[in-house]
Order: structure tokens, then sequence, then C-alpha cells
């Protein structure tokens, strides 16, 4: 594996360094939502460095759904490409950490029900998707073994 390379987004360092710094039991809210993260430990697609992102905490029985919403912009994060040449991710939910693959949804009827537990988990998802005219990515990330 390639070395750690930190997020260009100050909070997101932060929140990172909160979260595994304390062994899972801190920074384990999304900033001032209140609402739980995860921190997904992914590969760089281009760097092959290990890159690790803050997402909405949504379970979904053994697994994880995971957004690319980036907020509604107009292009997918970076992470999103990572996993679509990487799928394998470790996942650590407080204290918590697990090796998973994600492998991005295209069957529709999944994607909705994955979807809807997404947006029940965190609202603001409906809204970014009507903000933009991609349609946002969700994968699902499964235990590995």
């Amino acid at each position: 594996m390639g070395e750690y390379i930190p997020s260009p987004a100050q909070w997101v360092r932060e929140q990172v360094e909160l979260y595994e710094g304390s062994g899972g039991t801190e920074g384990l809210t999304l900033r001032d939502t209140g609402l739980p993260v995860i921190v997904v430990t992914h590969v760089g697609n281009k760097t092959g460095a290990i890159r690790k992102t803050p997402l909405m905490r949504v379970a979904d029985g053994n697994g994880y759904v995971l957004v690319g919403s980036q907020g509604g912009a107009p292009k997918n994060p970076v992470w999103v490409y990572n996993l679509r040449a990487n799928p394998a991710v470790t996942i650590r939910d407080a204290t918590s950490v697990q090796e998973m693959r994600a492998r991005e949804v295209a069957d529709d009827s999944e994607r909705a029900r994955l979807w809807a537990l997404a947006v029940a988990a965190y609202p603001p998802y409906a809204d970014y998707q009507n903000k933009t005219a991609r349609r946002i990515p969700v994968f699902r990330a499964e235990p590995s073994a």
C-alpha cells in the first residue's frame, strides 16, 4: 500500500485525525449536524496513496451505503473514482474497523432501496440530487470475507 496523504480539506483532515487518533471514541459526527459518520480508507486511483474520507453512516445489514453526493456539486467526489478503480476499503465505525469491498449499485430497485435508507439517515441527500444533473453514485460496502 502507498503512503497516507491527508485530504486537502482542513475539516476532513481534522475529523479523520480526531476520529482515528481517539481510537473511534471522538469525532464521530459530521461537523455541527450531530449525525454519525464512518471513515472510509481507500486507495487513490492515480497516486496509489492511502486516502481517508468521512462519510455519513448509513448502515444496511452487515454493510454500509456510501453516497457520492458532494453536496450536489456537478462532479463526483474523487473517492468515487478511487472505489471504482480499487473497491477494497477499510471502514471505521466508531471503535469497529472492518475490511470491506465496495461495489457501485447499478440495479435500479436495489439502488432505490439503498437511496431511501440514505435519505432517511441524512435528508439533505434528496436536495443534493435535485441540485445536480448527475445521478449521484451509490455504493454498498460489504464484508470482504
